[in-house]
């Protein structure tokens, strides 16, 4: 139902009776949403729940085998993107739909610019102006996109919505990659598209933003909806039990295993201007939270750690030996893993299936005289897929049409497979849902007990203070602080941040 007095007749979109199948998946079972005019309504699941196909089909990126889409009463025939923008429908994707090289204006009015032979300029800087003061903002439309940060690129796509006067706007995990600061900033833009009467379906596995943002929620999981509700009338504990089909007791499991002995030490780690005398221990069956502000220099650590991008002074100390690791083969060598921030450029290899993915990491432990034994991958991939409960038709299927939260347990699964002793996760549950979630931490907790010792850096403060025995705090490239018991909370660990 409505968050409002609107009568059913008036809802701006419904779509009825929705079933997609591809070969050997149902992915959409008889779906039905009905969405009111002028407010944001939520549409949540875990990943591979079908929130995106359902999405694809109303942009006209899918076909559904079957059902119907109506917008304010009329029936839609959609047969590809174009026709859904002409109808007044737009969505933003998680993974913007920009092009680097051209400024704000051209991105804008991609493949629509002004003029039959030549392009008006002045007309399309002027439109573009408008469409980015009407969100509250102006910066230069003759900027490039790729010098924009990530919450102006957002600003963008929006103002290119806006410019295809769009009725229903889309938006697929919005806030994935904006800071706590962009967050704030970017909240009163959707209140404001609100207000001005254009209707928001927002993807977000944030409940916190549901919360915040959202009048009405619709809940889905495997491809079937499970529940519709205004906002105010469920509770968090509702939502989650609707997407996963279980009760969550606790957001994240006790941890019980007690940490031995040091494992890694690092001494006065330096690189460049983004790393400055680093200096910890990692000790066995030990979860070591890091924390701190986009550009901290977290994700630079990991890098250094593992070989990536390697310091330039320092040492490194593994089980009492001081190790020298300069590429990402010595931090294999050194049973050193790194589950990487952005799983789709440097995580996994999106063209190749399941099985490669997983065995990537050691090709010797399946091959014999140089062939890969197809047999012995096939184990190892059954085996890590249903230990992670990977969501997936077939091992051979390509990672592309994998939901993002199978793909993260996939990136993760490879290195389960190398069996490293040390597991640097970074930003292991950016983007996934909460069910997702909770298996990882699960696994996390299972891998420390077995003596594995794990670095987790993560932007979500709760989920550092939920799993971390220890907390490391950094700002401007260095520890500012360690933390652990009743001083591991949010207001000591953000005055370090920001300090």
């Amino acid at each position: 139902m409505c968050d409002t007095e609107v009568k059913m007749e008036n809802y701006i979109l419904e779509m009825k009776n929705i079933t997609k199948t591809f070969p050997g998946v149902v992915a959409l079972d008889n779906v039905n949403l009905s969405v009111c005019p002028g407010t944001i309504h939520a549409l949540v699941g875990e990943n591979g729940a079908g929130k995106s196909t359902l999405m694809k089909i109303l942009n006209g990126v899918y076909s559904a085998t079957s059902g119907e889409i109506y917008l304010e009463g009329t029936k839609l025939e959609l047969k590809g993107v174009k026709d859904a923008q002409a109808a007044g429908i737009s969505i933003i994707y998680q993974e913007f739909n920009l092009i680097n090289t051209l400024t704000v204006a051209e991105n804008i009015f991609l493949g629509r610019y002004n003029g039959k032979k030549t392009v008006k300029w002045n007309v399309l800087r002027d439109e573009a102006k408008k469409l980015i003061e009407s969100l509250g903002f102006s910066f230069s439309v003759d900027t490039v996109v790729g010098r924009l940060s990530t919450a102006e690129k957002q600003l963008v796509e929006i103002a290119k919505a806006l410019s295809l006067h769009s009725k229903v706007i889309v938006m697929d995990e919005p806030t994935s990659s904006l800071t706590e600061k962009d967050v704030d900033m970017f909240f009163p833009i959707i209140e404001k598209l609100k207000a001005d009467g254009i209707t928001v379906i927002y993807i977000s596995h944030k409940l916190d933003e549901i919360y915040r943002l959202c009048d009405n929620v619709t809940v889905m999981r495997d491809g079937r909806i499970t529940g519709n509700s205004a906002v105010k009338d469920i509770t968090r504990d509702e939502i989650i039990e609707l997407m996963v089909g279980r009760s969550l007791d606790m957001e994240y499991p006790a941890r019980t295993n007690k940490p031995g002995e040091v494992v890694l030490h690092v001494e006065k780690l330096c690189r460049r201007n983004d790393l400055h005398d680093i200096t910890f221990d990692l000790r066995r069956g030990e979860i070591l939270g890091i924390a701190g502000l986009v550009g901290a220099g977290r994700t630079e650590l990991a890098e250094a750690l593992f070989g990536a991008d390697p310091a330039e002074s320092g040492d490194i100390i593994l089980n009492g030996k001081k190790v020298v690791i300069r590429s990402t083969l010595d931090g294999k060598k050194n049973s050193i893993g790194l589950v990487t921030e952005d799983r789709k450029e440097t995580g996994l290899v999106l063209p190749m299936n399941v099985t490669q993915n997983i065995t990537i990491t050691d090709l010797d432990k399946v091959t014999r005289n140089l062939v890969v034994r197809k047999s012995e991958e096939k184990v190892y991939a059954e085996k890590y897929v249903e230990a992670l409960k990977v969501k997936t038709p077939s091992i051979n299927q390509t990672m592309n049409n994998l939901s993002g939260g199978n793909q993260q347990k996939v990136a993760l699964a490879k290195w389960l497979y190398y069996d490293a002793d040390i597991l640097i996760m970074d930003e292991p549950t950016r983007g996934i849902d909460v069910g997702a979630k909770f298996d990882i931490y699960c696994l996390m907790n299972e891998l420390t007990a077995k003596g594995k010792a794990i670095i987790m850096i993560s932007s979500e403060l709760p989920e550092v203070l939920g799993m971390s025995d220890r907390v490391l705090v950094m700002h401007g490239g260095r520890i500012k602080g360690e933390l652990t018991g009743e001083a591991m909370n949010a207001e000591t660990v953000m005055k370090l941040a920001i300090d």
